[in-house]
C-alpha cells in the first residue's frame, strides 16, 4: 500500500467518523419530532404506539433505535436490547434510558447481521428501519433466525403509495436521487409483500396516511414466527 493510499483511507475514516458523529447529534436533536408532527395530523398514532408495545415482556430486540425515542413507550420491567451500528448514537440511548430509568443493553450490529443467538428473543421492534435496509430479505430472515417459536416482530414503517397513483410516480422519480445524495431510504418499497413472503406465521397490519410529504404512507402491524 502506498502512502497516498494510507492518507486516502485515513481521510475517508475521518469523514464517515465525522459524518456518523453528525448524524447522532442531528437525530439526537429531532428524535421526538417525528412523533410529534405525526401524532398532530394523524389522531391517535401515539397511543397506537403504545397500544402495539404495551403488552411487551422479556427480551425484546429493537433493530436500529438510534438515539432512543421508542424508549418511552417500552415497560420498565423488559429487557431490551439495543442493536445500533452507529457507536455515536449509543451515548445518546444511555442519556435517554437514564433518564427513564430503563436498564438497557447496546450492541454493535446491523439490521442484516444481528448480535443475539438463535431463537433467543421474545420480540423484535422495527420502526422506520425496513425502508433503509440494503436487503430487506436479509433483514426479515435474521429477524425471524432470533425470534423464539411464537415470538413476535412488531413494525412501523413508511411504505410505497398504491401503483399507479401520481404520489407512488413521484416516490420512484425521487428514490434515486434521495440515495445518491446520501439518504438510504428506498421511498417506493412494497415493505408489506416481504414480510408476507417471509416465512412468518402469521402477518398482521394496518394502514394509515401520516399527512407527511411524500412518505405519507405508513403500515403498522405484527409479524409471528
Amino acid at each position: 500500500m502506498t502512502v497516498n493510499q494510507i492518507i486516502g483511507d485515513s481521510q475517508n475514516q475521518i469523514h464517515d467518523n465525522f459524518g456518523k458523529r453528525f448524524f447522532a447529534w442531528m437525530m439526537a436533536q429531532s428524535s421526538s419530532t417525528y412523533d410529534k408532527i405525526v401524532g398532530d395530523v394523524y389522531d391517535g398514532l401515539r397511543q397506537r404506539k403504545r397500544s402495539l408495545f404495551a403488552n411487551l415482556q422479556g427480551k425484546v430486540l429493537e433493530i436500529c433505535p438510534g438515539t432512543g425515542p421508542n424508549l418511552p413507550y417500552y415497560p420498565k420491567e423488559i429487557h431490551w436490547i439495543g442493536i445500533e451500528p452507529n457507536p455515536h448514537m449509543h451515548s445518546y440511548l444511555q442519556k435517554q434510558a437514564e433518564k427513564l430509568n430503563l436498564n438497557i443493553d447496546l450492541r454493535i450490529g446491523n439490521a442484516e447481521w444481528l448480535d443475539a443467538e438463535d431463537n433467543s428473543i421474545d420480540t423484535v421492534v422495527s420502526t422506520l428501519v425496513l425502508r433503509s435496509v440494503p436487503n430487506i430479505n436479509y433483514t426479515l430472515q435474521a429477524i425471524l433466525r432470533v425470534l423464539k417459536p411464537g415470538g413476535r416482530f412488531l413494525f412501523i414503517e413508511h411504505v410505497a403509495a398504491p401503483q399507479g397513483s401520481l404520489l407512488r410516480q413521484l416516490q420512484s422519480t425521487i428514490s434515486p436521487i434521495w440515495k445518491a445524495i446520501g439518504y438510504s431510504s428506498h421511498l417506493d418499497r412494497q415493505t408489506w409483500i416481504a414480510l408476507e413472503n417471509a416465512g412468518f406465521a402469521s402477518v398482521n397490519y394496518e394502514r394509515f396516511d401520516a399527512q407527511l410529504p411524500i412518505v405519507s404512507p405508513h403500515i403498522i402491524g405484527i409479524a409471528t414466527k
